[in-house]
C-alpha cells in the first residue's frame, strides 16, 4: 500500500455507494479506486490537477471526472455514509473555559483548593471531555477510572 492509497478496509465501506458499480444502471467503471485514490492524493499533496502523477490517468480526465461526481452529489453521498458510521477511530479532548461567579472561589474548602483561578478575565475554570470522531461525549473506561 502507498502512502496516500485506501485500505482495503476503507475502499469496502464507500465502494458500494459510487457509480459505476456492478448491477448499476449505466456503465462499469472498474478503475473507481484508481480515481478515488487520485482525488485523495491531489487534495493531500495541495498539488494542481496537472501535476498528477502519471499512474493515475490523464490528469483532465480526472477532473472531469470529479467535477460530474461533485455536481452528481457522490461526494455528499461518501461523506453522509462516513459520517453516519463513526468507528472511534480518532479521539479527541475538548475543553472550554467557564467563568465561575464570584462566590464560588472565596469560602473554605473541605476537600483542598478547588480548580478556580483568577485571570484577566476574571475567575475562571477549565472543562475537559473525551469526545469521539462526531464531537459527540464517551462514556469513560472502566479500566480508566480504576487506574485514576
Amino acid at each position: 500500500m502507498e502512502r496516500f492509497g485506501l485500505r482495503n478496509d476503507q475502499w469496502q465501506r464507500i465502494k458500494d455507494v459510487l457509480p459505476g458499480r456492478e448491477g448499476h444502471v449505466g456503465g462499469t467503471a472498474e478503475d473507481n479506486r484508481l480515481f478515488v485514490e487520485a482525488v485523495l492524493y491531489r487534495f493531500r499533496t495541495g498539488c494542481p490537477w496537472r501535476d498528477l502523477p502519471e499512474r493515475f490517468g490523464h490528469w483532465k480526465s480526472v477532473h472531469q471526472r470529479f467535477g460530474r461526481w461533485a455536481k452528481g452529489g457522490v461526494f455528499d453521498r461518501i461523506f453522509k455514509l462516513l459520517a453516519s458510521d463513526h468507528d472511534n477511530e480518532y479521539m479527541m479532548i475538548d475543553a472550554t473555559i467557564v467563568r465561575a461567579h464570584q462566590h464560588s472561589a472565596g469560602a473554605r474548602k473541605k476537600n483542598g483548593p478547588q480548580a478556580i483561578g483568577k485571570s484577566r478575565g476574571g475567575l475562571t475554570t477549565k472543562i475537559h471531555a473525551l469526545v469521539d470522531a462526531l464531537g459527540n461525549p464517551c462514556k469513560p473506561d472502566a479500566d480508566a477510572r480504576a487506574e485514576t
